[in-house]
């Protein structure tokens, strides 16, 4: 194997913690100033710089990352959204690209993963995606002058229903940054669940291959067995059956001249 790619592995290996543990502390940076808006200044900053210390990370994993490629350009074509994340400023909602790399991030192991797993991880997708969405409309939203999500309960319940593509309507954006983030979450949903679905029916049909398997094997052993007591049933036959009387020509035992009569 060439050098390149194995050390690309070992560097994805070694850092899949760290970034997964600085995605975190992301999470939470986002997520202060924006539940708790009446927080110390000093929260503000410290979450300011954490969001910084994040992306600065992720920028150094990606330029990492591609300079151990060994096609750059196509590392490049293969994660647009790992770019997106290291380029684009810091500006409202556009820092939530952060999270879809962390997703990606996480993802790269789940494609190796069995689909239970895979389930798993796609799931916690769908659970980390609708609560930052719900963070980003309810920052977006809660200042507009007609909108009506103005609470984390309003936001998660709005995201929710958005990203199960429901839509009951009682909660909506009324801002282009807010439908943005909505049809965003519309899309993300219906992949994220279509890939549960796919793979929780890829499941049961390996289950059902094994099983089928399992009855031809038994089914294969039985014919072979069948197969076996018939003939052993036609030697017992041909063992037990009377001798045939010798014919015309044939000749007949005649008992010895010495042999004691009765």
């Amino acid at each position: 194997m060439p050098v390149m790619p194995v050390m690309k592995l070992r560097w994805e290996e070694r850092t899949q913690t760290p970034l997964l543990v600085l995605a975190v502390a992301f999470g939470i940076a986002y997520a202060v100033p924006i539940v708790a808006p009446g927080a110390e200044p000093w929260v503000h900053r410290l979450c300011t710089h954490v969001e910084w210390v994040v992306w600065g990370a992720f920028a150094l994993d990606y330029l990492v990352r591609l300079g151990l490629a060994p096609e750059r350009w196509r590392f490049v074509r293969g994660h647009p959204l790992d770019l997106l994340a290291v380029i684009l400023p810091m500006v409202q909602p556009l820092r939530l690209l952060r999270v879809v790399s962390t997703l990606l991030l996480v993802g790269r192991r789940a494609r190796m993963a069995p689909q239970i797993t895979l389930t798993t991880y796609v799931a916690g997708a769908v659970v980390g995606l609708m609560m930052f969405g719900s963070l980003a409309v309810l920052h977006v939203e809660r200042d507009a002058p007609n909108g009506n999500i103005k609470t984390l309960g309003d936001a998660v319940w709005w995201s929710f229903t958005t990203m199960t593509t429901v839509g009951y309507g009682d909660h909506a954006p009324t801002t282009g940054l807010g439908r943005i983030l909505a049809v965003g979450l519309m899309l993300s949903g219906i992949a994220l669940l279509g890939v549960v679905t796919a793979n929780i029916a890829a499941w049961f049909i390996s289950r059902f291959d094994r099983d089928d398997a399992v009855e031809r094997r038994q089914t294969e052993l039985l014919e072979a067995l069948t197969l076996e007591v018939r003939e052993l049933r036609a030697e017992v036959a041909r063992l037990s059956a009377p001798p045939e009387p010798p014919g015309p020509n044939e000749p007949r035992d005649v008992p010895s001249p010495t042999a004691p009569r009765a």
